[in-house]
């Protein structure tokens, strides 16, 4: 079990491990083996305010050395099982397996997979080790399937991106919020209050959404398109905007670009065309325009379900466009924001772990930011790779191009689409080594399996989904057999002849970020630790002041006074419609659409292992309305088979008029015969490279 000092110790202030909200929480030691922490509410954070869903509440359990990995394992070439072995056996075995690869096929032959939960500093040190140690361009991370086409959308149109450019005490205070493809009460539910409050203001909300969600229910208006159609009700409302002569002439004029090409595109949507695609009636298109348009101020939120489409990047601009047509963006209360999941999902992509990205969101085919971090960490801009494959596209290419993968924080095998065949592909490779908390589907598969510590037990910062970075503080000393992924980076980097410039000292590590960060659209260099604890979280761009002058407050609200394009304004993006890659047709008939639920995590591996959530969802499920539960003869309870072109998946039925009689829905946090991501479509945005997870076509039998 973890060590721990007396029960009676004071609580430490950190952040829960979970989602991008980060939740601030107390956590005080407990001397118990099945639970070596217990959560105490902190109240004085402004984003939750003491608030916890059970995930959060129950974090706790996932410390226990019942469940999760407290030593090495190494696979026996003689027995092919994973064994126990030494910290200086694992490493070495990474390390050769590592430079093997790299002498017999080349630096590109070895890819890294990073995770959207590791903390700013191990997302910075692996991008570092990826691109010095190994000198591969072979790395990217599981945030490419969370946020990254509403990050594109961000760049295209603003001239940056940052989840949202408001912190969510703005939110109650607006005019009226659309919420697209986001199902709040069970992916965020401390942020629902929110929601609640703005209503109890005099504020509107609208939802759109296939199903009647819990989030749903609370609407004044709820939209349930089709999925996948969530292009074309935006072009119908921004069509609506313009024939109704709702635009915001002066904020068009005064404050953006492009606005005759975006038009152009949105008139060829009239109500009709779109209530054919979507299903939306033309009585409540127009009921939402008039809505939206007639509040002093508004914001569209967009999730998972209108980001994670093959045109994905064009969907969020299409619903940028619509702030921007009626003046609703760069004004107090008002803009676009992307309510990012993963946990560290902002920051995560800021600091280097992408494929195409250099520490504070610099690009890596820019000379000028590859002069810059290649001066913060003494070598020639000539050394640093290229961009390489995006996450889908990298994990399609193992056992091929890539033929040894460094994995950390993820569990491709449950989470990424066409599962079955990301399974396939990390069997095949030669080699492969994880560092996890627990011993996922993934790292089953591993040649060495490295045992990592937890957000308890390590001193790290994340950038929640407002851009306010914020410090987990150490509160458990880890169990004797784990070490953080810094000192994984760390011992690896000198058995792989860098002796310097990987410390295992997470502050640091956050000193150099901070210089590698300056002047870059996500500028860190005036953040400290100190800040963030007296400040409860500082808002990027945070820029370094210089000495002597008064530290920058933060920027907790963008584009008030100018866009982050060149010019200051804003760029509409001319969009049109364009069906899902797969469309239904007579063998398979039904959309299939993913998601959450409330009680577990993305691919459930830490979730899974604590009792109390699997008592509240103890496995998958395929959500279906009656009328096609009649017609395959199925009835509650009963296992339904859901077949695409990728595979197949059998769960029990779950039958409810919440949901679209041409669609059904399935949780994707399960392995097994229940594994949602089997039948999933990897089409990927042109822009964003984001699979498809959230439409495709299926047919249903009766298991």
């Amino acid at each position: 079990m973890s060590e721990v000092t007396a029960p009676t110790a004071a609580p430490v202030p950190t952040h829960c491990p979970y989602c991008a909200l980060q939740c601030g929480m107390n956590l005080r030691p407990a001397a118990s083996e099945e639970l070596p922490a217990e959560v105490v509410d902190r109240t004085d954070f402004p984003v939750n305010r003491g608030a916890l869903c059970g995930k959060g509440r129950t974090a706790p359990a996932v410390l226990s050395s019942r469940v999760r990995l407290t030593e090495p394992l190494v696979r026996c070439p003689d027995t092919g099982a994973l064994k126990p072995a030494t910290w200086e056996e694992a490493l070495s075995a990474v390390a050769e397996g590592l430079h093997r690869t790299r002498a017999d096929h080349g630096s590109d032959a070895v890819g890294v997979f990073g995770g959207g939960g590791l903390t700013n500093e191990k997302a910075y040190a692996l991008g570092k080790f990826a691109r010095l140690v190994l000198g591969t361009s072979q790395i990217d991370y599981n945030g490419r399937f969370c946020m990254s086409s509403a990050a594109a959308a961000h760049q295209r149109a603003f001239g940056l991106d940052r989840g949202l450019p408001f912190p969510l005490e703005d939110v109650p205070k607006t005019g009226c919020v659309i919420l697209v493809g986001s199902n709040l009460a069970e992916t965020m539910p401390p942020a629902l209050r929110y929601l609640t409050e703005l209503k109890e203001n005099g504020g509107r909300l609208i939802v759109v959404d296939p199903r009647r969600t819990r989030t749903a229910e609370q609407a004044d208006l709820h939209l349930a398109p089709r999925p996948g159609t969530d292009l074309a009700l935006a072009l119908g409302m921004l069509h609506l905007v313009v024939a109704e002569g709702r635009v915001d002439e002066e904020f068009v004029a005064a404050r953006t670009e492009g606005w005759e090409a975006a038009r152009a595109g949105a008139m060829s949507h009239w109500p009709e065309h779109v209530e054919r695609i979507t299903g939306v009636p033309v009585p409540q298109l127009r009921e939402a325009v008039r809505m939206f348009s007639e509040a002093d101020s508004g914001m569209v939120l967009t999730a998972r379900g209108p980001e994670q489409q093959s045109k994905g990047t064009d969907t969020v601009g299409a619903w940028i466009n619509l702030c921007l047509a009626t003046g609703k963006a760069g004004r107090p209360l008002s803009g676009y924001g992307c309510l990012t999941g993963q946990g560290n999902g902002q920051g995560g992509r800021e600091h280097g772990q992408k494929a195409d990205q250099l520490p504070g969101y610099r690009k890596l085919d820019d000379p000028a930011a590859r002069a810059h971090v290649a001066g913060v960490w003494g070598v020639d801009p000539d050394v640093l790779p290229g961009p390489g494959r995006s996450a889908y596209e990298l994990l399609d290419a193992l056992g091929g191009d890539v033929k040894a993968l460094l994995l950390m924080g993820s569990n491709p095998v449950v989470s990424a689409p066409r599962a079955a065949h990301v399974e396939e592909r990390i069997r095949s490779l030669d080699f492969l080594a994880v560092a996890d908390v627990v011993l996922s589907e993934t790292a089953e598969l591993a040649d060495v399996v490295l045992p990592v510590t937890q957000w308890a037990e390590e001193t790290g910062t994340t950038t929640n989904l407002e851009g306010r970075v914020l410090l987990r503080r150490r509160a458990l000393t880890p169990p004797p057999g784990v070490r953080s992924d810094l000192e994984v980076l760390h011992g690896l980097a000198a058995l792989l002849g860098w002796e310097k410039g990987f410390p295992a000292d997470p502050e640091e590590v956050f000193g150099e970020l901070r210089r590698a960060s300056a002047g870059g659209p996500a500028d860190y260099s005036g953040i400290s630790y100190r800040r963030i604890e007296e400040e409860q979280g500082v808002f990027w761009p945070c820029p370094e002041t210089g000495e002597g002058e008064a530290d920058h407050a933060g920027t907790p609200r963008l584009f008030l006074d100018r866009f982050a394009t060149p010019d200051g304004r804003a760029r509409f993006v001319p969009v049109v419609h364009r069906a899902a890659a797969e469309e239904t047709d007579a063998e398979y008939p039904v959309v299939l659409t993913t998601g959450r639920v409330v009680s577990q995590y993305q691919s459930g591996a830490q979730t899974r292992r604590v009792a109390e959530l699997n008592a509240a969802a103890p496995g998958a499920f395929v959500e279906l309305h009656p009328r096609l539960a009649e017609r395959i003869g199925v009835a509650e309870g009963e296992p339904v088979a859901v077949f695409s072109r990728r595979g197949k998946a059998v769960a029990p039925a779950r039958i409810t008029t919440a949901i679209r009689p041409d669609t059904v829905f399935m949780p994707f946090h399960w392995a097994g015969e229940g594994r949602a991501n089997t039948l999933t479509n990897p089409a990927l945005d042109p822009v964003s490279r984001m699979p498809e997870f959230k439409v495709c076509a299926v047919r249903l039998e009766r298991a």
